[in-house]
């Protein structure tokens, strides 16, 4: 299935995926449409197909009823409790799963910061030469995969 369904052409569909991929790697954040249109010297309505095309095929997540995008997944636009610290930067996660993949996205050593769900304990985990360090930590996820875009906010 072609990755777009109206006239927008998919090597531009693509193209902004990879620059705002690449705003979250560099700043640790999305950038704004007013960002993407300037790049691509595309007008805003345009600008705003190419999100929501974008987020019809779950390749971000944008907050309901807005072109703020929340998440690209591993990476979250606001605050969580699944921070990485890599390359220098602060980054948020989605939950543990992300947090492991933001690292990966990076090709880049992290500390990992987050808290169990049950207890609120801190947990600290490493990820060096792309190889998590020893932990018994467990990721437990409550939703199964098959499910997470049926609410993503609770997932």
């Amino acid at each position: 299935m072609p990755l777009s369904s109206s006239h927008t052409p998919p090597d531009l569909i693509w193209q902004v995926r990879a620059f705002i991929y690449r705003s979250f790697a560099e700043t640790a954040q999305p950038p704004d449409p007013q960002s993407v249109a300037r790049h691509f010297q595309l007008g805003p309505d345009e600008v705003a197909q190419v999100y929501r095309e974008l987020d019809q095929h779950h390749a971000f997540f944008l907050e309901p009823g807005t072109l703020d995008i929340r998440i690209a997944n591993p990476f979250s636009a606001i605050p969580t409790d699944f921070v990485v610290e890599a390359n220098g930067k602060r980054y948020w996660a989605n939950c543990g799963w992300d947090a492991l993949g933001i690292p990966a996205a990076l090709h880049a050593d992290a500390r990992i910061n987050a808290a169990c769900a049950y207890s609120g304990e801190p947990i600290t985990f490493h990820v060096q030469n792309g190889q998590l360090d020893p932990t018994s930590a467990v990721v437990h996820f409550v939703v199964p995969f098959a499910r997470w875009y049926e609410d993503m906010i609770f997932t």
